[in-house]
């Protein structure tokens, strides 16, 4: 039997296969359930309803107006009632009556999110303002005055001060970046500061996300969820992720004519015949720091437990420019504390020596960390040891 179609094999069983057509929603219906899409991401954002009251900002005071007409036309419930899984539909404000009542047809549309033209018919309703501009300056309207802004305005100072001196970058938010409390940002043109982070949950898409408290330079502060500040500096082409000074550029990946070389970091690997050394050569490094010449270093490496009482070969170094080696090497050390190699050996008098310096990283991971050092990255990474590579911390 040649293969047949669905349409083909309904027929011939004497099934009569019928097409359901969706019908298309009117403009005045798109623009309902625009509105009402608008209040739904206001209870999300917010974690409860719209109210009335002098002390809201306009745009709440419009939602709640909104739900309040909504509720009450039959007409408009029905065009949103699949949309409601938040349950907004159930219960009334009020003062909802009072507001009704004082309504006209075309006070209600604009209430509802849309307006009617001077001249035309109803199906040719326009939305107030595009959602774009309503969520621009949503955000700004939901800032409030930041009554304690004393106590922040030395922090905004400080960190102006550290921008000007090169302490701090400011560099471009990152798609895995995450926030924290304490962390400094510039989104639409202000600095921003986190100043507290509520308990993190969970969002309906599997997502982290918590409350937060942030500061803005110019004495205002807002209540935004961590996703909501996040796509706001994604968006925002101007928007910056403020490094802190204890990551910040440790060296220079370059050396000007006023600069003067100060060390190099020199990764080692070494040629021990000792068990453990020789399971994982390739993976087993030595990571150093030194003011003068590498080769000069190593020179002796068989008669030096430090080097495992072996030779060593040199397989990568980073010059560093004007950089405090003591601090450097133990911001490197510390990154990779959790691949410490374990390894006892004992020195030409037959004592026992306990190296340092030595882990168990690839070469890949340490050229990667060394970038994340230069760009002042470090400070929101970790290594994994399972994985045994750098990961964004979470």
């Amino acid at each position: 039997m040649a293969d047949m179609s669905d349409l083909e094999l309904l027929d011939a069983l004497g099934v009569e296969a019928k097409s359901k057509k969706k019908a298309a929603r009117t403009p005045l219906e798109e623009r309902i359930i625009a509105g009402f899409e608008e209040i739904q991401r206001f209870v999300d954002q917010n974690g409860r309803l719209p109210s009335h009251g002098e002390d809201n900002d306009i745009f709440e005071r419009l939602y709640a107006t909104r739900l309040d007409q909504i509720r009450r036309q039959e007409e408009c419930r029905n065009v949103v009632q699949e949309l409601d899984h938040q349950g907004l539909l159930d219960g009334a404000s009020e003062d909802a009556d009072a507001l009704v009542d004082d309504l006209d047809d075309d006070e209600l549309l604009s209430q509802l999110g849309v307006s009617t033209p001077s001249e035309g018919h109803v199906t040719q309703l326009q939305h107030v303002k595009p959602r774009a501009e309503v969520r621009a300056a949503e955000d700004v309207a939901n800032r409030t005055r930041c009554e304690d802004f004393d106590k922040f305005k030395p922090l905004f100072e400080a960190v102006q001060t550290d921008l000007k001196n090169g302490i701090r970058k400011a560099r471009p938010f990152e798609h895995k970046s995450e926030i924290q409390p304490g962390s400094f940002f510039i989104v639409g043109g202000q600095k921003a500061y986190v100043a507290d982070m509520e308990k993190v949950f969970t969002t309906a898409q599997g997502m982290s996300d918590a409350r937060l408290r942030v500061i803005y330079d110019n004495g205002t502060e807002s209540n935004v969820l961590m996703r909501s500040l996040q796509r706001a500096l994604h968006k925002d082409d101007a928007g910056r992720r403020i490094t802190d000074p204890s990551a910040g550029p440790l060296f220079s990946g370059e050396n000007d004519d006023e600069d003067l070389a100060s060390g190099t970091i020199y990764v080692l690997r070494s040629k021990s015949d000792h068990p453990m050394v020789s399971e994982s050569r390739d993976v087993i490094h030595k990571i150093g720091v030194t003011g003068g010449s590498v080769e000069k270093r190593i020179a002796n490496a068989k008669l030096d437990p430090t080097f495992l009482m072996a030779d060593v070969e040199i397989v990568a170094t980073y010059e560093l420019y004007n950089i405090n080696r003591t601090k450097l090497e133990n911001v490197i050390h510390k990154f990779f504390e959790a691949a410490k190699l374990d390894i006892e050996i004992k020195d030409r008098f037959g004592n026992p020596v306990v190296p340092r310096e030595w882990f168990l990283v690839p070469l890949f991971a340490i050229n990667d960390a060394v970038e994340k050092i230069k760009d002042g990255t470090i400070g929101d990474y970790a290594y994994d040891l399972a994985e045994a590579k750098i990961m964004p911390l979470i």
